[in-house]
């Protein structure tokens, strides 16, 4: 699993993992019942307060994706579905044509809005 963070996005660090690890569970790299890293674990991995981690996992069970209990860790919820294929596919085509062109995340968002 790799997630990252980036000091310049405009979004806070719990925000970039929240949106990371949704972005994985959404696309199917996490499935049901895969366990995510302890909070501890990924803080230290990221260099970040554990606190950010706690905060990113809590947004992740309201969202409904995952569920955690003390002792057997967060896993992926059984509720958590993927998107379909052609869509995640459609994503990556966006994004990476966004990139090639040099527009912002923002940007690429504001297209699809648009568009929706």
């Amino acid at each position: 699993m790799i997630i990252t963070i980036s000091r310049d996005t405009g979004e806070s660090p719990s925000e970039q993992v929240h949106g990371q690890l949704r972005g994985l569970i959404t696309t199917g790299h996490l499935l049901a019942g895969d366990r995510l890293p302890s909070v501890r674990q990924l803080a230290s991995d990221l260099g970040i307060a554990p606190g950010t981690v706690a905060k990113a996992y809590r947004l992740l069970e309201e969202d409904g994706l995952v569920t955690s209990r003390i002792g057997s860790g967060t896993r992926v919820s059984d509720a958590a579905h993927p998107v379909a294929g052609g869509i995640a596919d459609a994503a990556r085509v966006l994004s990476d044509t966004a990139k090639r062109e040099g527009l912002t995340l923002a940007d690429a968002q504001r297209v699809l809005r648009a568009i929706w």
